[in-house]
């Protein structure tokens, strides 16, 4: 959970950017920033939870999680959706070559109404999504509605700085060998993201009161329950 020495507000007023990444330009942006630590605590994370059975990835881009998440947990099957139909055939193509091609599926859907059966997933993930929604408290209805009673749930995102000084330094220390583009990609993404007490106020308005939420790192928190934790 938050430490004292994390701010739960800002001074910084919230700044919306596009909910959908869905240009060739934006797909290809994105792929060339390295990705692969925090992908790799991502899936860590959702072992640490007890993630398994059938899983549904809210937003998922161009599908590193769901893919590396497959590897590592043995027979989880995941549903993996996302707006962009340009991130989804990305997804598509670094998926074609994984043995564990059978237990992905990659669908078109909308974090904020999805078409699929109340308490139909066993895990139900989303990673660095939420800053996208201008309010972020339809996607986590949308993930409560989804998960099963006593499944596990995961959803990591930006927090935004305290100040103009700590988001500039977080976009000097995280996005140094970055491209101008995909530095103001992140600093974009860190002026949309919301306060640890927005999370906490978007939570409690979905019903996931139970779910705890962590401080990950310097930008980084989960909203999160653990498999068999609760009902």
């Amino acid at each position: 959970m938050s430490t004292p020495s994390t701010p739960r507000t800002s001074e910084l007023e919230r700044q919306l950017e596009p909910e959908v990444m869905d240009t060739d330009l934006e797909v290809a942006n994105y792929q060339a920033m390295d990705h692969t630590g925090p992908n790799t605590a991502f899936v860590d994370r959702l072992v640490e939870l007890g993630a398994d059975g059938i899983a549904l990835d809210i937003g998922c881009g161009p599908g590193h999680i769901p893919l590396m998440a497959v590897e590592r947990i043995a027979g989880l099957r995941v549903t993996a959706v996302d707006l962009s139909p340009k991130m989804l055939a990305e997804a598509k193509r670094l998926a074609e070559g994984s043995p564990h091609l059978g237990r992905l599926e990659f669908e078109v859907a909308d974090a904020k109404g999805l078409p699929y059966e109340e308490a139909h997933f066993d895990t139900v993930f989303s990673n660095t999504i939420l800053h996208h929604i201008p309010d972020p408290t339809h996607l986590l209805i949308e993930a409560a509605r989804m998960l099963r009673p006593g499944g596990t749930l995961l959803i990591r995102d930006l927090y935004r700085p305290a100040n103009e000084a700590e988001l500039q330094r977080l976009v000097a220390l995280h996005a140094a060998g970055e491209s101008d583009y995909n530095r103001g990609l992140f600093e974009a993404s860190l002026r949309a993201a919301l306060t640890l007490e927005e999370v906490e106020l978007c939570a409690a308005a979905a019903f996931l009161e139970e779910a705890e939420l962590v401080v990950d790192s310097d930008r980084h928190f989960s909203l999160q329950l653990k498999a068999g934790s609760w009902e």
